[in-house]
């Protein structure tokens, strides 16, 4: 039969084109975390950006993260407009944009491990793509699109499809005599007027003239002398047949292609760090004494962040210099990406934009009057120039603003401090350190007379070192307005001695982000608000280097901890030093702690002292280097731990120590997080344990292991349920605490450096090795039921993250509505289907809770719900306007009506009318008579509001005691009573029964006995959940009580 399984579970209705997904025993996702998008990538990688004029209006930069594009417009001040989906299978190796359209070639099938291919995009989705030949075994380096061609260079030859049909046209084959000279090292260009001609530079030196349509090679422009080693780049000169060539000895000259003449040669670059990339201005502008004459080069070098801008006139020269537009590469190793990939001017603009490799995009302008040879910041979109070190999500201020749920601070080894906002990548922004170009100038650094020093001038040094720990609390933070004016920066000295005025900073606010440097003995304050560096930098007690800091939750104090053991408290106002851990002893109390050490405990009171404290003033300061300090809410404690494996619980007030959990030799401990909420506080070990310890009982009670090699980074979940542990083998770890079990684990491609969870449970932020860009994970259990049931390690596989474009992601609606039917099958234990769990408790009704409420109250909803004034009769139409359908009009249906229709009506509702009764009086009936009135109670269950008030108006006294419905009503709610099920609903209805029937009750004794039993029943039960309420309710305030 079709219809033979109706009662069976009903399968999901599927989006009309979707497919089906196959289920799979083993899910290779996370049961708890979503994969979301990437922040902080805009360049990160060699390839360089390309631009495309939008209208006579506009520009829009196109720049690679790796498998995807962003797109910016210049007009909205780099604003991200278009990010591209799909992702390319592998990572994007050239681009180019023509039209409104931009082609990504990617991959490399050398190694013959991936494919490869070119990919043609609009407005951010795929459009199209170009077959390659299958002979290509050469990554792709250049694309260009001129005329009706589209051109793709590779390493030795050079591929032509028809921009009309895209398809595949020719191969260019570039031959030479020794092997590897034919290598394209200077990649492909056009020139305008030179009509299907391309130009190809060589590693020995020569340009190569192309006619991409008869597919023949014209000419070759041999190198000015053989020392002048290969082309590393070209190009075109606004003015007619000229092309600047650049080689890799440093050499750059300008060349008339027509009479294959040199006019002007340079020495731009050195064999160390050659020219690779050229640009010249086309708005006329910028040359001469004035800036008023035409001729402006620039060139840039993958060595060194500088651009170097050229005057042509007379021979050329060298008009100025920008230094450090981009972060030079690091002289210790690639940790730090540096180097410019790309210059190019803005066509007739005084407008140049640059990339490099330190994931930046900047446009710089040239001044007019005042002239200045060397243009000035525009715009810039940049992140970490080098691999994130830690993360922190901003906490909620003191009025409860959500900035705790939008902003992400992250430092990286770049020496950055960065705040990401999650809902608009516009809004994110480093935090100032100051005017690092004017602390430079002022060193000479950014003077005319350092082009000598070389090109790999920096100006890192200005910097602060490398961020290891962020603490903030917005408490005390006053916003944009915090301590308005000049103030200096990150004082290192301060005489306690001099006055300060607290009350400007009384009533605006002061710092509220503190952070611990890498090898440096100073925590440096910061603004957030003004999102700039603060005031002070304060000093570790013992001069050793920071190895931890943390601020109290009130957001006035900062306590530091160093690797040589000291502990510090500053105050942040003021900049004084308040307090060490344990405190400093004046000559008086330190005889006296040796008086009390060699006296002997031969008294009362000193018995008594010891055993309420055995820990003397002065005492217990950390051996090794101090790696977690946490201040409690209340800023009654503080909590430090250490490498020497001790756990030191100190009064806030007097700096002495109260309690000591030592678990040393067995392990050294290196961080620990704290949840105000419960009071918590967690400890990684190099044992790769984590364990849990109670604040108040001062008691380890949980302990987590399973990680493998080292805790990288750790933390509580916003609601303090999971502890969640990335580790050195690629993999992050939940465990919950309320049951101990791991209930989700992710395997990464790269071991993941930092985590961080948002106070409001939405995210969860990751740093991988090695990444430039901060991993956001959306928590699937604020929508959907995360189970807690033990998993293994084993069934776990690697999952790919988030990406910057978000593709394979999910955000918090289309996450919600994900299919889970497999984790749900494999992982939930199905509840049994049983009506009452225990006889001993008490169970309510499924009833929805408006029911028996509008039970109670119907005659106030009818009251309400009357009408105040008759009905009206609808105004009649005029007389001309015919009716649609035809039919004839309102007015004669009602005159033409049957006078007996509503008698017949009438007989049909008396008849339903009449049956609903017969059911209702003959279930009670029959209950009474078995004594089981379960199906009674189910039938009124079943009936609306209004008509369960009908039959309750409706029962009758009755002749005797076997009719008496009223009598078997009140036996029928005793019985449910007894049974302990459907409690609120006995309570309704038994409310409205006493209110309908009390003058019948009281004149019979028999419905008085029946009535004094219900209410024993329920005086009895009454007060037995008054009591489990009261308990529980005093056990869950315990629990939640921050000074319990």
């Amino acid at each position: 039969m079709p219809h033979s399984e109706q009662d069976a579970r009903l399968a999901k209705r599927q989006k009309l084109g979707s497919v089906a997904k196959s289920k799979t025993p083993t899910s290779q996702r996370s049961r708890i975390f979503a994969p979301y998008r990437t922040v902080g990538l805009v360049s990160p990688t060699d390839v360089p950006f390309t631009s495309i004029p939008l209208g006579k209006t506009t520009f829009q930069l196109t720049t690679s993260t790796g498998r995807s594009l962003q797109t910016y417009d210049l007009k909205r001040g780099l604003n991200l407009v278009f990010m591209t989906s799909p992702q390319t299978p592998a990572q994007i190796t050239a681009t180019f944009a023509s039209r409104d359209r931009v082609f990504a070639a990617w991959g490399d099938s050398s190694n013959g491990a991936s494919k490869q291919g070119i990919w043609i995009f609009q407005r951010g989705k795929k459009i199209g793509h170009l077959e390659l030949p299958p002979d290509l075994q050469q990554p792709i380096k250049q694309i260009l699109v001129f005329g009706s061609w589209i051109v793709a260079c590779s390493l030795t030859r050079i591929e032509v499809w028809k921009s009309a049909t895209l398809e595949h046209y020719t191969t260019l084959f570039t031959m030479a005599a020794r092997k590897g000279d034919n290598e394209l090292t200077g990649g492909i260009c056009t020139m305008p007027t030179y009509l299907n001609k391309v130009f190809a530079g060589r590693r020995d030196g020569w340009v190569e003239i192309w006619n991409v349509s008869t597919g023949k090679l014209i000419y070759t422009l041999l190198p000015p002398s053989t020392t002048c080693g290969a082309v590393t780049c070209m190009q075109p000169s606004p003015a007619l047949s000229l092309m600047a060539i650049s080689y890799s000895n440093g050499a750059l000259i300008v060349r008339n292609i027509l009479t294959d003449k040199t006019l002007i040669q340079l020495n731009a670059g050195s064999p160390d760090a050659p020219v690779t990339s050229i640009a010249f201005r086309t708005d006329g502008m910028g040359a001469g004494q004035d800036g008023r004459e035409d001729g402006v080069m620039a060139t840039a070098t993958d060595a060194s962040g500088d651009v170097t801008f050229w005057d042509l006139n007379k021979g050329g020269r060298v008009m100025g210099i920008l230094r450090s537009a981009h972060n030079p590469p690091a002289g210790d190793g690639t940790s730090v990406r540096g180097g410019l990939s790309k210059i190019e001017f803005l066509a007739g603009q005084p407008v140049i934009v640059t990339s490099g490799r330190d994931n930046s995009l900047k446009t710089w302008i040239f001044d007019e009057a005042p002239f200045s040879p060397v243009p000035r910041i525009l715009h810039t979109r940049s992140g970490h120039a080098a691999p994130v070190t830690s993360l922190r999500f901003l906490p909620s201020d003191f009025d409860g603003a959500e900035a705790g749920n939008k902003w992400l601070l992250s430092g990286g080894k770049d020496r950055s401090l960065w705040g990401w906002s999650l809902r608009r990548d516009g809004q994110s922004t480093e935090l100032s350190q100051g005017n690092i170009r004017k602390k430079a100038k002022k060193h000479g650094i950014l003077a005319m007379g350092a082009i000598g020093h070389g090109p790999t001038t920096t100006l890192e040094d200005l910097k602060a070192p490398e961020i290891t720990c962020i603490a903030c609390s917005l408490n005390r933070d006053g916003g944009i307005g915090a301590l308005p004016g000049k103030q200096p920066l990150w004082q290192k000295t301060r005489n306690p001695k001099t006055s300060l005025d607290a009350s400007i900073s009384g009533m605006t606010g002061w710092e509220s982000v503190v952070t611990a440097h890498k090898d440096d003995p100073f925590v440096r304050t910061w603004f957030w608000g003004r999102k700039r560096a603060g005031r002070w930098a304060f000093e570790t007690g013992d001069g050793a280097n920071v190895s931890t800091v943390t601020m109290s939750s009130c957001g006035t104090f900062a306590v530091v901890g160093s690797v040589g053991g000291s502990i510090d408290m500053f105050n942040l106002q003021s900049g004084l030093h308040r307090r060490r851990f344990p405190s400093k002893l004046t000559p008086a109390q330190a005889r006296q702690v040796k008086m009390q050490q060699a006296r002997q405990a031969d008294t009362v009171m000193q018995l008594q002292a010891r055993a309420s404290s055995g820990f003397l003033p002065g005492t217990g300061k950390h051996t090794k280097a101090v790696t977690g300090i946490v201040v409690d809410s209340m800023n009654h404690l503080v909590i430090s731990c250490s490498l020497d494996g001790r756990v030191n619980f100190w009064e806030f007030l007097t700096g002495n120590l109260l309690h000591e959990i030592n678990w040393a030799p067995m392990t050294m401990i290196t961080g620990c997080r704290y949840h105000a909420a419960s009071d918590l506080i967690a400890f990684s070990c190099d044992d790769g344990s984590v364990r849990v310890v109670d604040i108040e009982t001062r008691q380890t009670i949980r302990e987590f292991w399973g990680c493998q090699g080292k805790i990288n980074d750790f933390t509580f979940s916003n609601d303090g349920r999971w502890i969640i542990a990335a580790s050195e083998d690629s993999m992050i770890r939940v465990w919950d605490l309320p049951t101990s079990h791991l209930i989700d684990a992710i395997r990464l491609e790269r071991p993941c450096t930092a985590l961080a969870f948002s106070t409001t449970g939405e995210y969860l932020a990751a740093a991988s090795e090695g990444q430039l860009g901060v991993d956001i994970w959306n928590n699937k259990s604020l929508f959907t039921h995360v189970p807690t049931r033990q998993i293994s390690e084993s069934v776990t596989e690697q999952v790919s993250g988030p990406t910057a474009s978000g593709e394979g992601g999910q955000g918090l609606i289309e996450a919600a509505f994900t299919d889970e039917d497999t984790a749900e099958e494999e992982d939930q234990v199905t509840a049994p289907s049983l009506d009452q769990l225990s006889a001993d408790m008490m169970t309510l009704s499924l009833i929805p809770r408006s029911r028996w409420q509008t039970l109670l109250h119907l005659d106030l909803i009818k009251k309400r719900n009357k009408p105040k004034e008759p009905p009206k009769a609808p105004e009649k139409a005029p007389f001309f306007l015919p009716s649609t359908t035809g039919a004839p009009s309102s007015d004669q249906n009602v005159s033409k009506a049957n006078p007996d229709d509503g008698q017949n009506q009438s007989r049909i509702t008396k008849f339903d009318q009449s049956r609903m009764e017969q059911a209702f009086t003959s279930k009670l009936r029959a209950g009474a008579a078995s004594g089981n009135y379960n199906g009674f109670i189910e039938h009124l269950k079943a009936l609306a509001p209004a008509t369960a008030d009908l039959e309750l108006r409706s029962l009758s006294p009755g002749d005797d005691d076997g009719s008496n419905e009223l009598l078997h009503f009140i036996r029928a709610l005793t019985g449910r009573l007894i049974a302990r099920r459907d409690y609120e609903l006995t309570q309704a209805w038994m409310a409205v029964f006493l209110r309908l029937h009390f003058d019948l009750i009281i004149e019979s004794d028999i419905l008085m006995s029946a009535l004094r039993e219900w209410k024993q029943w329920q005086a009895e039960e009454h007060n037995r959940l008054d009591g489990l309420l009261g308990y529980c309710s005093g056990v869950v305030n315990f629990l939640r009580s921050p000074r319990t």
